[in-house]
């Protein structure tokens, strides 16, 4: 009882404090990368990371950018179509041996 409300309070300490980030406004430009860009950069950001390992050129994350919608194409790229995509083909079956 006490180990949950005490995680409670700090999941509530982490939100509030997230809640104050603000982001340079020198690193959103209108004209910059917008969700498409984003998008794409999401899904080829495992390759994108290792070349950025080698060659100082590569980025994986676009600055400036246009700010909330490339970083929520980022997000769906990264989560839905690239590197989180693997489904699972596991199937869990609770077997009982009755004797």
């Amino acid at each position: 009882m006490i180990r949950s409300i005490r995680t409670a309070i700090v999941l509530t300490g982490a939100a509030l404090l997230a809640a104050c980030a603000q982001q340079v406004p020198s690193a959103v430009a209108p004209a910059a990368p917008g969700f498409l860009l984003g998008l794409w950069h999401g899904f080829i950001f495992p390759v994108a990371w290792v070349l950025s390992l080698f060659m100082p050129d590569v980025a994986v994350y676009a600055v400036p950018n246009n700010g909330g919608w490339y970083d929520f194409g980022f997000f769906i790229g990264v989560v839905f179509l690239g590197v989180g995509s693997h489904r699972s083909k596991t199937v869990y079956v609770n077997r009982t041996v009755r004797r």
